[in-house]
């Protein structure tokens, strides 16, 4: 009798009693026509929210949100996928943060273009994982392909490699990793020379990265995860464009080099995360070449520029990295996630490679099987390299940097308009598509209804300005009517624009600007403006 005929005749060898149930959610062949209906359904509810949503926030609360979570019983489910969307709607679409409105001016969160739209959905359903050729043989060569392309863009060379990434904190914790291990091996063949062989436990607390002080703060996470400790991270001065000095990151070279550390890294920023500045890159090339020091430059923000028809330029330098971090989720329009590592010479990603006999033995690599684990710090690992793919085969690098540099057109034209409005200073010019700047004060003119003495009182108290300026932030935020971002610099606080959309028009960046000044204005001419903060408390 053949084993599928003594299974036949079994009765143990039958359905688990309500496994049917289970299955009818299975995706596949049998159930490919659910699939199309409730996809659908759930496209249709957000293609309607998008398209009535007037505003990109609600303002809706932790406190007034949290009991409507709390309160779902997650152990009685509703069994209809329209029932679940109609709680979908409730408890998230309706309050949810629409990064494509013109007035979301907040965080480096990009509106989305359809083509990665269409690949989020292909690949979401495929369910490739990207650790073993076998689990993703189309998958492995796209994404492979569209690092080639990449690092080509940059122009590091013939022997460049990388891999696809959560997003640049994981980036940058990859390419730090790779500095370490090769500042420690260089160190270890140096004393093994010398007769005085160290060993990496040894070399370790001697590793150093310098990075500029306005540079993302993954690079001293990185180094904290990486054993070396957030004081193994050290700050280098910028200039008033918030830059990195080349003379100071010569003078902490030349001071470490004395002290016997061993800088493992340069960091440089092409797109800080709160002023989109670009450290100048040729000269902090020459200076890691001179002291043989690994180039690490994060271009998590800046990338877009890489496929700028107008402005590649400001990237000069780039190609001369040891080791690139890109977020295609933020200047290339795809969604989260879509980044990147790339390095110049790909034997250096064998710092991360591991052979396990269960997924990729060590003879697989000898037979020239590409497995993208070797490479990768992560194992499941998502296909999103086919958003970016199918958005530059449909629309085209091109046309992706002409959108990019629509933004960064925005930017400078809301700058002449913060810099000519007598309410605000700004910071610094943009390089990029980010603006800081802070309310000072009332127009010339003030409003007959707002308390003139109590306006210029608060205009003479730095720590009052401060707080008129976090409240102006909270009050726009709570109205829904635009979204904007905060940050501290030089110890006062700031607000902040970065511009990701390209239908974010002047208008309303201007009429955005109008409504701050009006929160903060009535903030200063309330009669509690001017207490202090521990009395307001204590009389609440």
């Amino acid at each position: 009798m053949s084993l599928l005929a003594h299974l036949a005749e079994d009765p143990s060898s039958g359905p688990i009693p309500g496994a049917a149930d289970g299955r009818a959610h299975l995706f596949n062949d049998r159930t490919a026509a659910r699939y199309r209906r409730s996809v659908s359904d759930g496209v249709g509810l957000v293609a309607s929210t998008v398209a009535r949503t007037t505003r990109p926030f609600t303002g809706v609360t932790p406190a007034e949100l949290a009991p409507e979570i709390s309160g779902i019983d997650l152990e009685r489910p509703l069994g209809d996928p329209a029932a679940a969307l109609d709680e979908l709607e409730r408890v998230y679409l309706k309050d949810a943060v629409y990064f494509h409105h013109p007035r979301y001016l907040a965080h480096l969160n990009c509106p989305v273009v359809i083509p990665a739209l269409l690949g989020e959905a292909i690949l979401s359903a495929v369910n490739s994982s990207l650790d073993t050729w076998d689990q993703s043989a189309g998958g492995t060569l796209i994404e492979r392909r569209l690092i080639d392309w990449t690092a080509a863009r940059i122009g590091l060379g013939e022997a460049a490699d990388g891999v696809f990434t959560s997003g640049g904190t994981q980036s940058n914790l990859h390419a730090m990793l790779l500095a370490r291990d090769e500042a420690c091996k260089l160190v270890e063949k140096e004393t093994a020379a010398a007769g005085a062989p160290l060993t990496k436990p040894q070399i370790l607390p001697r590793l150093r990265i310098l990075a500029s002080q306005a540079s993302h703060f993954s690079i001293a996470k990185a180094a904290a995860v990486l054993g070396l400790g957030y004081e193994a991270v050290i700050p280098v001065s910028c200039d008033q464009d918030r830059r990195m000095r080349t003379a100071a990151l010569a003078r902490e070279l030349n001071r470490c080099h004395r002290e016997g550390l061993v800088v493992m890294a340069v960091v440089a920023t092409a797109g800080t995360t709160d002023f989109g500045s670009i450290d100048p890159l040729p000269e902090i090339a020459d200076l890691c070449a001179q002291a043989g020091t690994w180039l690490h430059v994060d271009a998590a923000y800046g990338c877009g520029l890489l496929v700028s028809p107008r402005r590649r330029h400001l990237l000069d330098g780039i190609e001369r990295a040891d080791s690139v971090t890109v977020d295609y989720h933020k200047s290339f329009f795809q969604p989260v996630s879509s980044s990147a590592v790339l390095v110049r010479d790909r034997t250096t990603l064998s710092h991360a490679t591991y052979h396990a006999d269960y997924l990729n033995p060590a003879h697989s690599a000898e037979r020239l099987i590409p497995n993208q684990v070797d490479k990768s710090l992560q194992t499941t690992r998502r296909f999103d390299a086919l958003k970016l793919w199918l958005t530059l085969r449909v629309m085209g690098a091109d046309t992706v940097g002409e959108l990019f540099d629509e933004v960064v057109d925005r930017a400078a034209e809301a700058w002449r308009l913060l810099d000519a409005d007598p309410r605000y200073e700004v910071v610094t010019r943009p390089q990029l598509s980010t603006l800081v700047f802070r309310y000072t004060g009332p127009p010339p003119t003030r409003p007959a209804r707002l308390d003139a003495k109590r306006l210029d009182a608060g205009l003479s108290d730095p720590e009052l300005l401060d707080r008129a300026n976090l409240h102006a932030r909270e009050a726009l935020a709570a109205s829904g009517e635009a979204v904007v971002a905060g940050t501290v610099v030089d110890g006062a606080h700031y607000l902040k624009f970065t511009l990701l959309n390209p239908e974010t028009s002047l208008g309303d960046i201007a009429h955005v600007l109008d409504l701050i000044a009006g929160h903060a204005d009535r903030y200063l001419s309330a009669p509690h403006a001017a207490e202090p903060e521990f009395t307001r408390a204590r009389a609440s």
